[in-house]
């Protein structure tokens, strides 16, 4: 699969999908060197959901974010992380390839939908 502008997007084989979490944009729901399971498939995607998802303006970076609204055919992300703006602030919307439904290194998990959790 080709993006329009050149690069080759990511795309996810399979029932699931593994995918390396890099980056602060998560913390505190996930942290760098995450290992997560993402299912392409199943259920539509609702607000609150993490998932996995490219930027239509980068379709060559494949991201982990919060879903938080559908917007133009797309998705408004956003981390979890409120220091951390690589998401549709600076990006717009974008494209989900699938939905987080573990963490399975190095502390598994579930990974649930709802609000975005705060550190107190």
């Amino acid at each position: 699969m080709r993006a329009a502008n050149g690069p080759a997007a990511p795309v996810l084989r399979g029932p699931l999908a593994a995918v390396l979490v890099t980056g602060p944009s998560m913390v505190p729901t996930l942290r760098h060197g995450d290992a997560v399971l993402v299912r392409p498939g199943g259920r539509p995607v609702r607000p609150g959901d993490v998932v996995v998802a490219v930027f239509r303006s980068r379709p060559d970076l494949l991201v982990v974010k919060r879903a938080v609204r559908p917007q133009d055919g797309g998705w408004w992300l956003r981390g979890d992380n409120d220091l951390v703006a690589d998401d549709s602030r600076a990006y717009g919307v974008a494209d989900v390839r699938g939905r987080v439904v573990a963490r399975y290194w190095p502390r598994p998990a579930r990974v649930r939908g709802g609000k975005r959790r705060r550190r107190i």
